[in-house]
């Protein structure tokens, strides 16, 4: 079973995401703020990170991605940032964070579910 965390600062945005996938065949964590969400990434070490950009606290999602990317223990796990900001820049900056997918909000549970099985083939 793959383990997914969401990291997402919205409670109705996480219960969102969490009711997309409760159905799928996932391991589902979560954390409200890119600290917790890094200490969880490192804890459980999750073959997907479901991350918001733009998180109060001291680290945003840009940061985490960029952390979790340089960790040798998390190189390899899939990142998708989750931002209601959609200019190239915005993505432009996900990529050089390290962030393997990049979706705007609002996003359809479709989109969601794609962007996860393309990362994370099944088999």
């Amino acid at each position: 079973m793959k383990r997914l965390l969401i990291v997402e600062d919205q409670a109705d945005i996480r219960k969102l995401i969490r009711m997309t996938l409760e159905f799928e065949d996932y391991d589902l964590h979560e954390a409200v703020n890119g600290v917790e969400g890094l200490r969880k990434a490192i804890e459980i070490a999750p073959d997907l990170i479901l991350l918001d950009v733009m998180m109060p606290g001291e680290l945003d999602g840009l940061a985490v991605c960029a952390l979790v990317r340089a960790d040798p223990a998390l190189r390899q796990t899939k990142v998708v940032l989750l931002s209601a900001r959609s200019q190239l820049q915005d993505f432009e900056a996900g990529t050089k964070a390290g962030a393997d997918a990049y979706l705007a909000k609002p996003f359809s549970p479709l989109q969601l579910i794609e962007s996860i099985e393309r990362l994370l083939p099944r088999g």
